[in-house]
């Protein structure tokens, strides 16, 4: 494995039932990386993602994160999820805590940081993603945006070396979706590993140092943005672009 790569994903192969829906994918994520993922519904974009943190477990192929194969058997899959951020579509926050309470509770749980310590970090990622003053409002207090942005800061509180995205915006009206964006930008310009499932095509042009598009399990095509979006050689990227343009 290259020495930068985070990421390292071997023929990958995931079924349910008779349905294919990973064919065997081969895909390496290096650090500092922003790897967008795009293509219709049930390509395979979500499944691949959730196989990389183990909440899917692939029928066959291999998985490497920094150097471990993490698809071993006897991995400590509790151990793994922590270095692992992922936000999914929904933000799954306690609707008893605040904002603040919802970001520290898993660095308490998990982690066994101290409560001063992890007040402190959580004080922190609110108010890098934009919520300091909204530490101590509950969910129902907040926007989609505004919890999404919670989620986010849950996450990074867990000091991950890569963050996954699982359709992060997709939940949120239109007018809440530039916010969080904002934040994962911000997020792709310090540096952080990020693999994103998304339809937001201005965000894959402008942040993503890769572009890979799936279909029917398998990878297409992938290239810099500018090659995908500008010059896609498969015919089913062109008209997968061509009907969302």
């Amino acid at each position: 494995m290259a020495n930068n790569a985070v990421v390292r994903i071997e023929n990958l192969k995931k079924s349910y039932g008779k349905l294919k829906v990973l064919n065997g994918v081969d895909l390496e994520i290096d650090k500092g990386e922003v790897v967008v993922i795009l293509g219709p519904s049930g390509s395979g974009k979500s499944t691949l993602l959730r196989c990389v943190n183990l909440l899917e477990e692939p029928d066959s192929g291999k998985i490497f994160f920094r150097d471990q194969e993490i698809t071993a058997k006897g991995v400590n899959v509790s151990k793994l999820r922590e270095h692992i951020g992922m936000v999914f579509q929904h933000f799954n926050l306690f609707p008893h805590l605040s904002a603040l309470g919802n970001v520290m509770l898993a660095q308490e749980k998990v982690l066994k940081r101290s409560k001063e310590e992890a007040r402190q970090i959580a004080l922190k990622q609110l108010e890098l993603v934009g919520l300091a003053d909204r530490v101590d409002h509950k969910p129902s207090q907040l926007s989609g945006g505004q919890q999404q942005r919670v989620a986010i800061a849950r996450a990074l509180a867990m000091d991950p070396y890569v963050m996954l995205f699982d359709e992060a915006t997709s939940a949120l009206d239109p007018e809440l979706v530039r916010g969080v964006l904002d934040v994962m930008r911000k997020l792709a310009e310090e540096g952080m590993t990020m693999i994103v499932v998304t339809h937001e095509m201005k965000f894959a042009r402008e942040v993503a140092d890769r572009v890979v598009f799936m279909d029917g399990g398998y990878i297409i095509e992938e290239g810099k943005p500018e090659e995908v979006f500008e010059h896609p050689k498969h015919e089913r990227t062109k008209e997968f672009l061509g009907n969302i343009s």
